[in-house]
Formats: structure tokens, C-alpha cells, sequence
């Protein structure tokens, strides 16, 4: 019997198949992708964001093809090909875009070598301590620690949402860490409505901050219709999923 997570939609919606019907034409770099895949996104932002040339490909990570994990052993979604070059992990993607394709505009790294640094520290809380909590809190099953990992997603948005010029984190630019956060941001609905959560209870302008993030066109034109993901966060929810997120924070190790 195979995953229950091998039956996901197989195609984006909405926006997003939009945005997959412009990029089918050959190119230097194929994106391989998931629609549904909050790393996915992270680097499908980047690419649309920059204007960068790419064919869309669509894979399914829990049906792991020889060719695709010939580019990417982990079997895992973001992966590209590039020049006849493998390469994947949907940070080292985006930073990689910004290396390789110097020439398109805006950039998400800024040019000043501190602020660059803090970019990357600040994209680094995101990674660490957003988003584990965000998959925790969606993970648990226990309700008194629902409210645990509550208020300690709570402190890790305060903690950020401290630091945000405006209206983007670092201002005018939108940047890495605005990347990096917003595929949780658009999901966040999914906490609302099962976990709790209220984007106004982190205060600090956070919902100000969230709202610019939703409606960024680079996210929009990446984001499916959401009746497609309840079932796939329905089996987070359960606690039932068998990706590779969902298993480290079963087995509380770092992913």
C-alpha cells in the first residue's frame, strides 16, 4: 500500500496553474516542483519575483522517480536543473538565483554586505523557529500542549515582527526573510480555523506586516485555490502526514 500522501492533487490551481502554463516552454533552468509545497513556493516567489527564465516541472516527492532523485537523492521538492547541474534545498535556491542570474531585477539579497547579514540572520529565525513552530503547533494532538506551542509561536512572530521596518521586514525591499516567511503567512488560515490562532493577538503591527506578505504578486501568482490543500493539511492536522517536516517534528529533531 503506498503514502496516503502520494494522492495530492496532481496539478496547481487557480493563480498558481496560471503561472505554471506561462513556463512550459524549454529553458536553461527546470524548476521541479510541488504546487502544495510551502518550500516550493519559497523558491517559486524568487523566480517570479526576479523575472527569471524557467520551465515549470511538476513532480509528486512521494512517488519518487529515478530521474528525479538522480537530481535530488533526498527525493525532496524544490529541485532544479540548470545548465545539465543539479541542485536543491529552497534557501540555497534562492540564494543560488541571485548568484546565477545577477542581471535580473529586484533583488531579494540587498547590496550592502551588513545588510546582506542580517537578511540571513533574521531568514535563519524564520527557518529555525517559525516554522518548526508553525509545524508543531499544526502536528500536535495533545490540547493543553496546543496552547504551549501556541504562545511559543506567538513569541517567535513578536520576536521577528520587532524588527520589520516596514512594509517589508527591511523596508521598502522585499527580501529574503519576507521569502522565506510568506508560503506560512498564506497558510496560516489553516492555525486560525483549527489551532487557535489570530494574526492580531501577535500585535505589533504583525497583521499590518502578514497582509503585505498575502498579497504580494509574487505570492499571489504561486498560491493554488485552497480547497485543495484541506486535504493535505487535514493529514498534518491528524498528525498523520509522512513528509519529511511532518517526521522530524514527530521525532523532535531539527529539519
Amino acid at each position: 500500500m503506498g503514502l496516503p500522501d502520494e494522492h495530492i492533487h496532481p496539478h496547481a490551481t487557480g493563480r498558481a496553474a496560471q503561472t505554471v502554463q506561462q513556463h512550459q516552454e524549454p529553458q536553461e533552468l527546470v524548476f521541479y516542483s510541488g504546487w502544495f509545497c510551502p518550500y516550493v513556493q519559497r523558491s517559486w516567489i524568487t523566480l517570479e519575483e526576479r523575472g527569471i527564465p524557467y520551465k515549470y516541472k511538476e513532480v509528486n516527492p512521494y512517488k519518487k522517480e529515478k530521474h528525479f532523485l538522480d537530481i535530488n537523492p533526498k527525493g525532496l521538492v524544490p529541485a532544479i536543473e540548470y545548465k545539465g547541474k543539479a541542485m536543491y534545498e529552497s534557501l540555497i535556491l534562492c540564494e543560488f538565483f541571485e548568484d546565477a542570474f545577477p542581471n535580473h531585477e529586484p533583488h531579494i539579497l540587498p547590496s550592502d554586505a551588513f545588510d546582506r547579514a542580517y537578511v540571513r540572520l533574521w531568514t535563519d529565525h524564520v527557518a529555525k523557529q517559525i516554522v518548526p513552530g508553525f509545524m508543531r503547533l499544526l502536528q500536535e494532538q495533545d490540547t493543553d500542549k496546543r496552547k504551549t506551542y501556541l504562545e511559543e509561536y506567538y513569541k517567535a512572530l513578536r520576536t521577528l515582527c520587532e524588527k520589520v521596518k516596514g512594509p517589508y521586514f527591511l523596508g521598502e525591499q522585499f527580501t529574503l526573510v519576507d521569502v522565506a516567511l510568506a508560503p506560512w503567512v498564506v497558510r496560516d488560515y489553516i492555525l486560525k480555523e483549527n489551532r487557535g490562532y489570530e494574526r492580531e493577538a501577535v500585535g505589533n503591527g504583525w497583521s499590518e506586516y502578514a497582509g503585505k506578505l498575502e498579497t504580494r504578486e509574487s505570492v499571489v501568482k504561486t498560491q493554488s485555490d485552497k480547497a485543495h490543500y484541506a486535504e493535505i493539511y487535514g493529514r498534518y492536522l491528524r498528525n498523520e502526514a509522512q513528509s519529511e517536516a511532518a517526521k522530524a517534528i514527530r521525532a523532535g529533531r531539527p529539519f
